[in-house]
């Protein structure tokens, strides 16, 4: 048996409660491993500490897997009559069978020789105040990504200095175009004509730039964007129609304008302010240049955006009050962190703490690209932006060289890094203010669609950015910030994709098998670049998802009520075609 490629601890996203009563339990083998079962029971089952009878466990095979590169992924749920665990794996290959416990391998004389103090795998208590939890809601949601300066004009005849007339070409990070919350208001009715149910805001909190990533005033709307009225007025409206809402929190660091940042820069390190920030060399804080000198961190190296000391207490304490603020003046639903992967620790675990003391359903979101593992065990983040996800699909439509099996591997990998509540509310996108346009990386609206589905059939909760409905196109930051080009969504071409993704979000909406969390690949089709996915739900229905990413028509079953579909004519897939229909249970 391959032993370095079986692993499982007792922590992390191996063994974890999914609720108060229900324990989940994952194992890593290799390929040579084809039956798992888990020996399972109560650890005083034998009694205070065994005496002399042996602890014996209830056997049962483990049966759902996931199939990585190099490894099989086992997963299964118990339900712990006493809240206690304690169990041990049965590995079979072909011709091995061993034991597998907390120090080691065993064989099968190995366990039964009388007296061995065997060390069993041990979860103590599953307390609920322990209990990874999320809010419920995200998993309903579809996002709808807005950068406000772009979207839309709601008070044109206004002439504040530097407002650029709405233009629908390229932009750069200099210009202002006037878009603001009341612009926002106004195309509610548009958005939940869409299927949007949540929106999510980049920063509208008072700061000197268009992107407003370099906070001024962390307690004032931006006059540009309008004021806290209108940002009341607008909540409550998009609340009104079943639509919730999400701010951006830039709290890793700030503009060069904010009062404490302003009052470092005039006292040095005799501010009170001074342990605010993160200054190795005072005789410099005034130069303004990049910071790769060192004498201030800063986001990257970008002096205009000094890093906050999210170690101190009293910076704690301070974004503590904002969001509280932010809470109970506009009544928003949720908050992203944006570099959330650089604040401490600290300061997450104490800002979740109050902040679920107030609204015990907002959700907390992290901006990670990466493997976000730490941030996500329940005292931290709900979820994170699923970069890695957006990055697979991208790589694998890229590279015509990956084969449906790599597609397998890359959705696994992002489904089993994490905990199932976190799966639950990912926050699952194809593109943003950050990357380079879903339309823009193929110009084929084939292909376009067929990431589509992808996004609005997988575990999480879908996100588009603004103008996704009409297949904007933008490069990369910063012109993906285009403006929405209102005058132009009327034409037959815009109409035409705008149902579409009405199409796709309604069929997310309605058909609970694209939200749950269970799936798993059958590789029916010979192709090679024929992905085919079923989706279960609790009542065992069954969506399967058929993506043919190859030059030549695929030959597929006919037979299912189809749900969307593009390049598909009896039982024919075409060339970067695409079919999501229920099948026959």
């Amino acid at each position: 048996m391959d032993f370095a490629a079986v692993y499982h601890k007792t922590s992390e996203q191996m063994s974890y409660a999914l609720d108060e009563d229900r324990l989940a339990v994952n194992l890593k083998t290799g390929y040579d491993v084809k039956k798992v079962f888990l020996i399972h029971g109560d650890p005083f089952d034998a009694g205070i500490l065994g005496g002399n009878e042996r602890w014996t466990g209830r056997r049962e095979e483990i049966v759902y897997k996931k199939r990585l590169p190099h490894q099989i992924w086992w997963t299964t749920t118990l339900v712990p009559p006493y809240k206690r665990c304690k169990y041990y794996f049965e590995l079979h290959t072909d011709d091995e069978v061993w034991y597998y416990f907390e120090d080691g391998f065993l064989t099968e004389e190995q366990v039964n020789m009388p007296g061995r103090l065997l060390q069993y795998f041990i979860v103590p208590w599953m307390n609920p105040a322990d209990v990874n939890r999320t809010p419920s809601w995200v998993n309903d949601t579809v996002w709808y990504q807005i950068f406000p300066d772009r979207f839309c004009n709601g008070r044109p005849g206004r002439r504040d200095e530097g407002i650029l007339p709405w233009q629908t070409g390229p932009v750069t990070n200099q210009e202002k175009y006037g878009g603001d919350l009341e612009g926002i208001r106004q195309k509610l009715p548009y958005l939940s004509d869409l299927g949007i149910t949540g929106i999510y805001l980049t920063p509208i909190m008072e700061a000197e730039t268009n992107h407003k990533y370099d906070t001024k005033d962390y307690t004032k709307i931006d006059p540009s964007f309008g004021d806290g009225e209108t940002m009341t007025k607008l909540v409550s409206e998009a609340h009104e129609l079943g639509i919730r809402v999400m701010v951006d929190a830039v709290f890793n660091h700030c503009g060069r304008k904010f009062a404490p940042w302003l009052d470092v820069q005039e006292k040095g390190a005799d501010s009170p302010y001074a342990d605010w920030f993160m200054v190795n060399d005072w005789t410099q804080i005034k130069k303004r240049e990049d910071t790769r000198d060192g004498r201030f961190y800063s986001f990257a190296f970008a002096d205009g955006m000094p890093k906050l000391n999210t170690n101190n207490p009293e910076v704690i304490g301070y974004f503590c009050r904002v969001c509280e603020q932010w809470i109970r003046d506009f009544d928003i639903d949720a908050i992203r962190f944006d570099v959330g992967n650089e604040v401490s620790h600290r300061f997450l675990k104490q800002i979740r703490t109050h902040l679920k003391q107030i609204k015990p359903d907002i959700y907390l979101l992290g901006e990670i690209w990466h493997d976000a593992s730490q941030w996500l065990t329940g005292d931290e983040y709900d979820s994170v932006m699923n970069y890695p996800l957006m990055s697979g699909i991208h790589d694998f439509f890229l590279d015509a060289s990956m084969d449906k099996k790599e597609f397998e591997y890359m959705v696994n990998r992002c489904y089993t890094m994490y905990m199932q509540q976190n799966n639950n509310v990912l926050f699952n996108l194809l593109d943003s203010h950050d990357t380079e346009r879903l339309m823009n990386r193929f110009h084929d609206l084939d292909i376009f669609y067929q990431q589509l589905a992808v996004l609005f059939t997988l575990p999480g909760s879908p996100c588009i950015f603004y103008g996704t409905e009409i297949a904007m196109e933008g490069g990369f930051d910063p012109d993906c910030r285009r403006c929405m080009p209102w005058d132009e969504i009327g034409s037959e071409e815009n109409q035409k994709k705008i149902r579409s993704m009405r199409q796709l979000i309604r069929m997310r909406q309605t058909e609970e098998t694209c939200r749950s969390p269970h799936f798993h690949f059958p590789n029916h089709y010979a192709e090679s670049r024929c992905v085919e996915y079923i989706k279960l739900d609790s009542e065992n229905r069954k969506l399967e998802v058929l993506l043919n990413c190859s030059e030549e028509p695929v030959s597929v079953e006919e037979g299912g009520e189809i749900l969307f579909e593009r390049n598909y004519d009896g039982g024919i897939l075409g060339k970067n075609g695409t079919l999501i229909r229920k099948k026959e249970v």
